[in-house]
């Protein structure tokens, strides 16, 4: 008896260590690893990924199966491009093929180096400059007994990250330059005091500065400079470019920092990739309602100057328990109801005691036509949200009017004052008299 039971609750909690903390498209990762990386270099990093119940499946760049894409199908969820100097891979993995993968919802995680090769030719398609070939990132600061190419970087606080503060990171590999791109999502910059040069020495600046001033990107150097950066998608596809795979290493998730203490590689690592994945900061808009104040149906159409009540409805994924739960921590939500142009353009904040919901009571402007409620919320790290409702907006029908206006008095008492003013003059011209004064009157014959 107890069997019968036993079995599907054990079957439950199996299926449910399964789920949990998969990503909201799904779990499925192919690793592209060139064959000089050694798999066991970044043990931790792949078995962070397998202990979150991802299913990890690895391919050399050269290797025909398992096919990226197959009848023009994306065969797995995300795909992690660890081949820096790879310059010749297998027909299936090509830049226009990367790019698709996005169209179809799936996630890019791609490293690369000091190298040219077709992967980093695709960089520019996602407004990112990457410096010379032959040029990392150096940096002397600060001492340390490491090469000027291995460099401690500090983390800026990002909504990307689990933690407020991070400790230094470990970096080797080259930087790029941001191009101006909203859907550019900066992740780890250079310090200050880096700049792209020479490998071995700081001979190659004077060349390099050449060569920017030429290309038009300025100085390779200084913070503003890109290390990880993000990129999403409109339909909320994420790629992420890492200047170095040696960031997602053992080495470095070991290497004691300058000053002592542990790095901070492998929480940075785990959330990098986190956020490409889809597992933090995704969002979407679940439903949309709208009606009239006191009434609770969607109008077909609404009358201009109706009070109107629009409600979004918004969730947020949670990799914890792999489901999505209603979010109301959004402070700058705006709903635009536009023709053409936004004719109101008001602010949507959260409804206290309704978990999700943002609401928000308006009047409908004194134009006539076809209108939509837009909500189109943009934020860098958050999944873009993007909702058009189209409603008709009409004047009011021959009997929804009223029938007197105050502010018309004027024009009615001028309108019955003229009419009374006729009628008396119509009535004295016809009961007047038409004999000549002094009594005598007037003979034809005369």
């Amino acid at each position: 008896m107890w069997a019968r039971w036993i079995a599907p609750v054990l079957l439950g909690l199996v299926s449910f260590s399964f789920v949990t903390a998969k990503s909201s498209t799904g779990n499925s990762v192919l690793v592209i690893l060139e064959p000089r990386l050694d798999k066991d270099n970044f043990s931790k990093f792949f078995s962070g990924l397998e202990e979150k119940g991802f299913e990890l499946t690895f391919r050399s760049p050269k290797d025909p199966k398992p096919a990226v894409l197959e009848y023009d199908y994306a065969q797995f969820s995300h795909v992690v491009l660890f081949a820096p100097e790879t310059k010749s891979f297998a027909a299936d993995i090509t830049p226009q093929s990367l790019v698709s993968l996005l169209s179809k919802n799936t996630n890019l995680l791609i490293a690369v180096g000091p190298k040219s090769t077709p992967i980093s030719t695709l960089a520019s398609e996602f407004s990112l400059v990457l410096p010379p070939p032959g040029t990392p990132l150096i940096s002397h600061f600060p001492a340390r007994s490491e090469p000027a190419t291995v460099i401690p970087v500090p983390v800026s606080p990002s909504n990307i990250f689990t933690s407020a503060s991070f400790a230094p990171v470990w970096f080797s590999g080259v930087p790029f330059a941001y191009q101006s791109n909203p859907l550019v999502v900066p992740i780890l910059n250079a310090p200050a005091e880096s700049f792209a040069s020479d490998a071995d020495a700081d001979s190659g600046a004077d060349a390099l500065v050449e060569a920017a001033e030429k290309g038009g990107e300025g100085l390779w150097a200084g913070s503003q400079l890109g290390l990880v950066a993000g990129f999403q998608t409109l339909n909320g596809a994420r790629a992420t470019w890492v200047g170095g795979v040696e960031l997602f290493s053992d080495e470095f998730f070991q290497k004691e920092l300058p000053g002592g203490g542990k790095p901070g590689n492998q929480q940075f690592a785990s959330d990098v990739a986190a956020w490409t994945f889809q597992e933090n900061n995704v969002l979407r808009v679940d439903k949309v309602e709208h009606h009239r104040v006191n009434e609770t149906l969607p109008g077909k159409t609404y009358t201009t100057n109706d009070q109107i009540v629009f409600t979004a409805h918004i969730s947020k994924y949670n990799p914890d328990i792999a489901s999505w739960e209603p979010y109301s921590d959004l402070t700058d939500l705006q709903l635009e109801f536009t023709m053409l142009d936004p004719h109101i353009r008001t602010a949507l904040p959260p409804v206290r005691g309704t978990p999700g919901a943002y609401s928000v009571t308006f009047r409908a402007p004194d134009r006539h036509g076809v209108f939509k409620f837009v909500v189109d919320y943009k934020r860098k790290g958050f999944t873009h949200l993007h909702s058009s409702t189209v409603v008709p907006l009409v004047p009011p029908r021959h009997d929804g009017y009223p029938r007197f206006l105050s502010a018309a008095w004027p024009y009615y008492v001028g309108a019955i004052s003229t009419s009374v003013a006729f009628v008396l003059f119509s009535a004295l011209w016809l009961a007047g008299d038409d004999r000549v004064p002094g009594g005598k009157k007037t003979s034809k014959t005369e």
